[in-house]
């Protein structure tokens, strides 16, 4: 790693962290023609994993960046979830093309989205950790030093904006002084992936009892993730994990170990729930884990910091061509804090379920959610917030009722050449806002500022739409 000399070193945004939440928004910068140098305190990539569900919103946002159907193959493709008991969360029914939940590793998520965002042009710095951050008010200067086990000079980069999504030990957020309110909700939580000599009968599974909980996942190429929580057990986070307890513990809860052997990786972690008090200060952003950690029940972790991204990378670049003001920034606080703070809720709510400790809790615990999951109401709400497709942001009073939400992936009007996009996601796929006007209806003039690209829907509709680059209906209007 060397020092940077000259003006051209500095850069329009800078990234930290190159997890798939900064991936994305590299990519998604470096798209738009935005200079990005995106910053990783790790000197190599890493092929360990802790997240690997891939929610349909986030398989939409993917789809929009070209790059669903290439991590579609790397996993397994699931119908829904299952909970406690009975429980299960069908998410056959979704309305989307990704009406179920992928099951990779994370770093075949972090592949697919560095290949795009190396495609684009992002400079990945590796081993480069940040030492330091201050701001003005024209920019944010950023110090960096050579990262664990690295050698190289300390140098400072200059850019207009910077982006912390450098996870739960986030540097940028400790140089900004950001508190991180929270607390640990459950401690020395085990992971592993292993190999099994026999499959259970349905997975994603999760059992509990006596001892603790057990949650078991097919990555579909012969791996499986385990995630454990044995009672009483306070284990600092390096120590080493025990795979004979760890069967024991697969056997108290499930009566089999399936032959439990070949542990690639393992882990032990503290499931904490923070959030920082604000997404924006001045000209620094945080995103993903740096801005919110929660406990893993619901698979929504990484697929909140990846939406966090979708969210801003588009702001930024309309800011940075100069297409629309700064203000425009303060909406990624307004509009991603509530969902942070929502998955916070119902992902606490699962893992205090899963925590239940006798029989009798458990029973009526189990009980409770039968009933509850017996109203197609519930289900149905649930299953649009835990896979994102149900999220929406707030919308101006008197605004058309779809103001605010995910526009769904409409059928376009063929063009005259049949070159055209076929839907919208991939006539999104220009970084673009997208008008969508109804058959016959005339597009009206622009007014400058944000670029749009006008298409025509395929159905009887008569709705037209105003779609942000992220796939919010920012407008919409019916035709007289």
């Amino acid at each position: 790693m060397s020092p940077p000399t000259g003006p051209e070193a500095d850069a329009d945004v800078l990234v930290v962290g190159a997890g798939p939440t900064g991936l994305l928004l590299a990519g998604d910068l470096a798209a738009a023609g935005v200079r990005v140098v995106l910053l990783e305190r790790r000197d190599q990539e890493s092929n360990l994993t802790r997240a690997f569900a891939v929610h349909a919103r986030t398989l939409e946002v993917l789809d929009i960046r070209s790059v669903a159907e290439k991590l579609m193959e790397t996993g397994t493709f699931l119908p829904g979830l299952r909970l406690f008991g009975p429980a299960r969360i069908d998410l056959t029914g979704l309305p989307t093309r990704f009406a179920g939940v992928l099951m990779t590793p994370q770093y075949e998520t972090e592949r697919v989205l560095q290949d795009r965002a190396v495609r684009h042009g992002v400079e990945i710095r590796r081993g480069a950790r940040v030492t330091g951050l201050r701001q003005d008010a024209h920019g944010v200067s950023v110090d960096v030093g050579p990262g664990p086990g690295t050698d190289g000079a300390s140098y400072t980069l200059r850019a207009r904006y910077a982006v912390g999504a450098d996870g739960v030990h986030s540097a940028v957020r400790e140089a900004l002084g950001m508190p991180f309110p929270g607390h640990s909700v459950v401690r020395s939580v085990m992971l592993a992936d292993v190999r099994l000599d026999s499959a259970p009968a349905q997975t994603p599974t999760v059992r509990t009892g006596d001892e603790g909980f057990v949650f078991l996942a097919s990555f579909g190429d012969g791996w499986y993730r385990v995630i454990a929580w044995e009672r009483g057990c306070d284990l600092p986070s390096d120590a080493p994990v025990d795979m004979e307890g760890l069967r024991a513990l697969v056997r108290a809860c499930y009566g089999t170990d399936f032959g439990m052997r070949d542990a690639r990786w393992t882990s032990r972690f503290h499931s904490d729930e923070r959030q920082v008090p604000r997404y924006r200060d001045g000209r620094v952003f945080l995103a993903g884990d740096a801005a919110h950690v929660h406990s893993p029940a619901g698979g929504m972790g990484m697929n909140t910091g990846l939406q966090d991204a979708a969210n801003l990378g588009w702001k930024l670049a309309a800011v940075v061509h100069g297409q629309a003001s700064d203000d425009l920034l303060d909406s990624y606080d307004a509009e991603r804090h509530p969902v942070g703070r929502g998955v916070l809720r119902l992902s606490g709510g699962l893992v205090r379920a899963a925590l239940a400790g006798s029989r009798v809790k458990r029973g009526l615990r189990n009980a409770a959610i039968a009933g509850a999951f017996a109203a197609p109401g519930v289900v149905r709400r649930g299953a649009l917030f835990v896979s994102g497709i149900g999220i929406s942001y707030p919308a101006p009073r008197g605004s058309h009722p779809l103001t605010g939400h995910r526009a769904p992936d409409l059928p376009l009007a063929e063009t005259g050449d049949g070159k055209g996009p076929t839907r919208l996601y991939e006539a999104l796929r220009g970084g673009t806002y997208v008008r969508v006007l109804p058959r016959g209806a005339k597009a009206p003039a622009d007014g400058g500022g944000m670029p749009v690209t006008t298409v025509t829907r395929a159905d009887a509709s008569g709705t037209s739409l105003l779609v942000r680059p992220d796939a919010y209906v920012e407008r919409a209007a019916e035709t007289v």
